[in-house]
């Protein structure tokens, strides 16, 4: 930011001072001080730079060399001079970077806190209210929340994603930070292209795969907050049980998990009933289960089915067969398919057989 030179007297007389003073200690701390407080007023680096270069410039130019002294009287006053400006210079910008760095973390972690609290839903909306102003967060609209998992999710990568997709969209419409080691995006509802960008500023920070972004649905209020990060992260949790691997997921296309998980006594009861004899067979219910899997993944195409598991389509036929031999159940069968294919969901979500 560019400052007048009457906004920065008071830098400039306190850098005068010190050119004047003795001791480099003592010299050094003032400096310090006022590279601090320089932070403190909004000045940037290269303003406290070239105030402090102009006053040294400035007391160089009131002291002119004596009749009396010597080209090298001359040289060795300049290198000292030099030199105490080096000091005054390198401690002054040394308080500058250590008290922007303090003021970035404590807005950091006044940032972490409020979405924190924003997303709890257990603070007192009004109380919640007169912070959300600072961030240009209006509690009463909706908003949808995007949570991004990945390793390497650094706070350095969270800040740089949270400058992007403000200077995208606007610092009022997107508030990123970390949390619990996700990402976290709070998105003002209706938004479009969101979860797009914020998969592309992923794709550049982390490189290709690795990484998995769920977008919640819209929720109005600060409850709904809460409800859309569960939303987000529950989506998560299931696609790493599932198997799902496209980058970026919407909770309202896996909304039927939920409602098999539900009730967990029945789905375990639903999985032990149709599943469980496949565990008599030959090598165990995983073969026959993989190839389910696969199938319903495929849409139940044969060819395809074999081509991913490497088999030939008569195998993939023998298998089905033996399932039905087993179970009673075929995916062929119009009527059994459904029971068969959310057998298979549940047995990907409770983890069976080996969980079982």
């Amino acid at each position: 930011m560019s400052v007048s030179d009457d906004g920065t007297d008071w830098l400039a007389g306190g850098v005068d001072e010190m050119l004047r003073a003795t001791g480099g200690q003592v010299r050094d701390r003032s400096a310090a001080g006022l590279g601090a407080r320089a932070a403190d007023e909004g000045l940037h680096v290269r303003d406290l730079v070239s105030v402090i270069l102009r006053t040294a410039a400035s007391h160089w130019q009131a002291a002119p060399p004596e009749p009396a002294d010597t080209a090298a009287t001359v040289h060795e006053r300049a290198t000292m001079f030099v030199e105490t400006v080096l000091g005054v210079l390198t401690s002054a910008v040394d308080g500058h970077t250590r008290q922007a760095h303090a003021e970035l973390a404590r807005h950091e972690q006044e940032r972490t806190a409020f979405v924190n609290d924003l997303l709890t839903g257990r603070v007192d909306p009004g109380v919640l209210a007169g912070r959300a102003q600072r961030y240009g967060i209006r509690l009463s609209a909706g908003h949808v929340v995007l949570v991004a998992r990945a390793a390497g999710l650094s706070q350095r990568v969270a800040l740089r994603v949270d400058a992007a997709l403000a200077a995208r969209f606007g610092a009022g419409n997107t508030l990123t930070t970390r949390r619990d080691g996700d990402l976290v995006c709070i998105s003002a509802a209706g938004l479009r292209g969101i979860a797009a960008e914020l998969a592309h500023l992923l794709l550049a920070e982390l490189g290709a795969g690795g990484w998995q972004i769920a977008v919640g649905r819209a929720h109005p209020g600060v409850h709904g907050l809460a409800t859309s990060l569960d939303e987000a992260r529950n989506t998560l949790d299931h696609a790493a049980k599932l198997g799902f691997t496209a980058p970026v997921l919407n909770a309202a296309d896996l909304l039927v998990f939920p409602v098999l998980l539900r009730d967990r006594d029945a789905i375990t009861d639903l999985v032990t009933t149709v599943l469980g004899p496949l565990t008599t067979a030959r090598g165990g219910a995983q073969p026959y289960l993989d190839t389910l899997t696969v199938l319903f993944d495929n849409q139940g195409n044969h060819t395809a089915t074999a081509r991913q598991m490497h088999l030939s389509v008569r195998a993939v036929t023998y298998r089905l067969d033996r399932i039905q031999a087993l179970t009673g159940y075929h995916p062929g069968e119009p009527t059994q398919r459904f029971t068969l294919h959310a057998a298979v969901l549940g047995a990907r979500l409770l983890g069976w057989p080996g969980a079982a």
